[in-house]
């Protein structure tokens, strides 16, 4: 039995589940709503306040998708409930972040700045020199906050660059002179 597979996913106050044929699974809460279609091969019972996840059998590709299917399931719960945060720091002398709108400009010692357009569902908050992104859905926080990484990766010399605020950095040591 799959380790996460088997656990229950607990649905808070104020949350709802709605589970449709085709596997379609929409989850209402106070930050937002979520729909998703799953494996048609998984199978879900909804007792209480919970939500189970099962497989048919033991084959491979269903044994995969059993954890897959739980761990998607709750993420969707958390994020309709609390939400997701993604915190990244911008580095280096003249680099800096600004919010126009709905529209994210970045200096990033370019010869022009960078926009960038927050996607439905995603926000983002500038606090000095950190951007702070947020939303319901867990994969398009993830995946907006590592587009506004590649504008400008850290670099290893000094540092300078975007990067998550829990990244760390290795260092290297720059050139030496002649002896």
């Amino acid at each position: 039995m799959s380790r996460i597979g088997k656990l229950p996913v607990v649905i808070p106050a104020g949350v709802e589940v709605d589970i449709k044929d085709g596997n379609v699974v929409t989850v209402k809460g106070p930050k937002g709503t979520l729909e998703r279609t799953f494996a048609p091969a998984m199978s879900f019972e909804k007792k209480d306040n919970e939500v189970i996840v099962s497989r048919p059998d033991d084959k491979k590709e269903n044994k995969a998708f059993h954890g897959l299917t739980r761990a998607l399931l709750h993420n969707m719960v958390v994020g309709v409930s609390e939400g997701f945060t993604k915190t990244l720091e911008v580095n280096g002398v003249g680099y800096k972040a600004q919010k126009q709108g709905k529209k994210l400009v970045l200096s990033l010692g370019y010869s022009h700045p960078v926009e960038m357009e927050d996607p439905e569902g995603v926000e983002s908050k500038v606090d000095g020199n950190k951007i702070i992104v947020s939303g319901t859905s867990k994969e398009k926080v993830g995946q907006y906050a590592a587009e506004i990484r590649s504008k400008r990766a850290p670099e290893p010399y000094k540092g300078k660059g975007i990067k998550y605020s829990d990244e760390i950095i290795r260092r290297k040591v720059g050139k030496t002179g002649k002896k």
